[in-house]
């Protein structure tokens, strides 16, 4: 089995971060997990946080950058990442306003342009899902993030698939990590609980089948797994150490 790292996204940690985003990162590399997916540097240079990561063991393996940050400074965008060794720049979230047939059109345009120059500088563009864009679009009667994928390539544009907002809008997160298989390197691993609220849950409590998607992750060409619970129930450094934990009876070489 090819050991696939395991690393936090940062905003499961977010009100730790703005406190000290130092001492974060250093609880971070004590709990056993390999790196990091940024949301921010939280006021630190991206030399300061390299240097950081550096001294604690800790990889860079992709980055949330608001797509107006993106619009605003690419190329300060694409510098910050050089210096982090981060080789994901990925687009996060798309405001409510924003998700129209007009606003969609308008984010693929910018994708599509933005995802050459970021190759080009030696780094990729990638997508995060919710589930807002398994919303069918009245012009070709395809979903948004089907439409994203079928309209800008692979070379341009890399899949970053979050299984638990795929489960929560129906679909089947093994399926979706078939179909765009060598096209989803990072992969957000997340639970969801089973009762009504369909609530973020630690891996292993819920009812998405986490062990279906680990499975696969060698085959399909996943590079690095994420966790991250955006809502935490109990302190989010429980909540992390709960999911790695889980991980570990599922993924032995991080017994090791």
């Amino acid at each position: 089995m090819r050991e696939i790292p395991v690393v936090v996204q940062l905003y499961t940690l977010r009100e730790y971060c703005e406190r000290d985003f130092i001492s974060t990162l250093r609880k971070v590399a004590d709990l056993g997990y390999h790196g990091v997916e940024f949301a921010g540097l939280y006021g630190h240079s991206p030399q300061e946080i390299r240097n950081v990561l550096d001294e604690f063991g800790l990889k860079a393996a992709s980055s949330h950058v608001p797509l107006v940050e993106m619009k605003r400074n690419l190329s300060k965008v694409i510098e910050d990442h050089q210096i982090l060794g981060c080789e994901y720049i990925v687009c996060p979230y798309i405001l409510e306003e924003d998700r129209t047939e007009e606003g969609y059109q308008s984010l693929i345009s910018f994708l599509k342009r933005t995802g050459p120059v970021v190759t080009e500088a030696g780094l990729s563009l990638a997508y995060h899902n919710h589930d807002f864009e398994l919303e069918t679009l009245a012009s070709n009667g395809k979903s948004v993030l089907e439409t994203i994928y079928s309209v800008i390539g692979a070379e341009s544009l890399q899949a970053e698939l979050d299984i638990y907002w795929l489960q929560r809008a129906g679909e089947n997160p093994v399926e979706w990590i078939k179909r765009y298989q060598g096209r989803t390197p990072i992969v957000h691993l997340k639970d969801m609980t089973t009762d009504e609220e369909r609530a973020f849950a630690e891996l292993g409590t819920g009812g998405v089948d986490i062990e279906a998607v680990l499975n696969k992750g060698e085959e399909v060409g996943v590079k690095w797994w994420v966790v991250e619970q955006d809502i935490c129930s109990r302190d989010p450094f429980e909540s992390i150490g709960i999911s790695l934990n889980y991980l570990k009876t599922k993924l032995p070489y991080l017994n090791k």
